[in-house]
């Protein structure tokens, strides 16, 4: 008898090890609108939870404020800006109508399902676009990427969602949608969801700064929070590990706080929420871009991309070891001037020199490497005298991320 129980003793413990290792999730939620000043103004107690477990911050959204990746500070441009790690000059989504996506920049979906295709997706969206153009689900162009569950496309049912001055059947939408994904969350977890929510631009734009924005915002926390529950509820009971990262994708103007588009500090300006472990400085110290989240997911969820998309990925992740981050490069006199700062001390950086940019065309872009140089240097100059002129990628290699830069003239 104690033969048997001393051997399932054994057997339990082998299990509790195991779901404390257990299979990791990831679900990011954008929730639309929102300005960093906004965010902290109202009481958001289920976000506050959250951000207790991992952290909070100030973020950006727009690229290079005057400088090539500059990015309109639009919802659905944003949005691609998250999905895909590559800004506006890339992805080529300009604006709402997503008229010309640039399917060679992959979504993060793209990513895992390539990685582990046995793995299940899911999108829970109050904007069917989402899947059916940013993402792409079945289409050619993203090899027939396959999302396993959707809840979207509500906005086109008018019977049970009227549609009214309003919009209160966008909060109505945003409820189902909320209430879907923490129901299916909660019962089939899924290993990577999305969760969009609109109603708090649609205040936004109606109403600007003011009540009615600020109950709109306390309405996300409360939608936020069932998501929370659903995911403590798999934590407790299964053992999974869970990543959630919850941001905006745009500020508003600073003038009525109803616009937003351009470049001005509050429309650039946004935040994040994660419970994620192990936040390095560029989270903690930083301010850092939507871009940032795509690659600090895939870091959590261990996809591997190919090295040509790697090479584009304009974030750098927020979870772990990050070699170097703010790569800068100029041309004179037939050399690169190219700096970046160092985030760890050992290590070289591998300077890598394209000319081309097959790559936007669904090509390949041979990259040269041209120098190694230590890594807490900070800078180098590299002679391109015999490369033809007029055009530079650049990608800088580190032991645990690498950044990239054009040079346009």
């Amino acid at each position: 008898m104690k033969k048997i129980i001393y051997t399932f003793l054994l057997a339990g413990f082998s299990l509790t090890l195991h779901a404390q290792q257990g299979a990791r999730k990831a679900v990011f939620i954008i929730v639309d609108g929102i300005p960093a000043d906004v965010k902290e103004k109202v009481p958001t107690p289920h976000m506050d939870s959250i951000a207790a477990v991992g952290g909070y911050t100030r973020a950006y959204v727009g690229g290079e404020k005057g400088g090539y990746s500059q990015t309109p500070t639009i919802s659905a441009v944003g949005y691609n800006s998250l999905l895909t790690g590559v800004w506006v000059n890339k992805h080529n989504v300009w604006d709402n109508d997503i008229a010309a996506q640039n399917y060679n920049y992959w979504s993060l979906f793209r990513y895992f399902k390539a990685a582990y295709p046995q793995k299940q997706a899911a999108i829970f969206s109050t904007w069917l676009d989402n899947r059916t153009k940013l993402v792409g689900d079945s289409l050619p162009q993203t090899g027939y990427l396959h999302i396993d569950h959707h809840v979207d496309g509500l906005e086109l049912d008018t019977v049970q969602y009227p549609h009214d001055k309003s919009s209160q059947y966008i909060h109505l939408i945003d409820e189902t949608v909320t209430n879907q994904a923490a129901a299916y969350l909660r019962t089939n977890a899924p290993d990577l969801s999305w969760v969009y929510l609109e109603y708090s631009d649609d205040m936004g734009h109606r109403f600007g700064d003011s009540e009615k924005m600020y109950d709109a915002v306390k309405m996300v926390d409360d939608q936020v929070g069932r998501i929370w529950s659903a995911i403590q509820y798999r934590r407790k009971q299964f053992g999974e590990d869970w990543l959630i990262f919850i941001t905006t994708d745009h500020g508003r103007d600073s003038v009525s706080g109803r616009g937003h588009g351009r470049q001005s500090d509050r429309e650039r300006t946004t935040w994040m929420v994660t419970n994620a472990q192990q936040l390095n400085d560029c989270f903690k110290h930083g301010q850092p871009g939507i871009v940032d989240i795509m690659p600090s997911i895939a870091r959590f969820m261990k996809v591997k991309m190919p090295e040509a998309n790697a090479r584009e990925v304009d974030g750098v992740p927020l979870i772990g070891p990050v070699s170097l981050v703010q790569p800068q490069a100029a041309y004179a006199d037939g050399r690169l001037q190219l700096q970046w700062k160092a985030m760890a001390k050992k290590g070289k950086v591998k300077i890598w020199v394209a000319t081309t940019n097959r790559f936007k065309e669904g090509g390949q872009d041979d990259y040269q490497l041209l120098a190694q140089v230590p890594l807490e240097q900070e800078k180098a100059v590299v002679d391109v005298q015999q490369l033809p002129k007029g055009f530079y990628k650049v990608v800088l290699e580190g032991p645990d991320n690498m950044v990239n830069r054009w040079i346009v003239k």
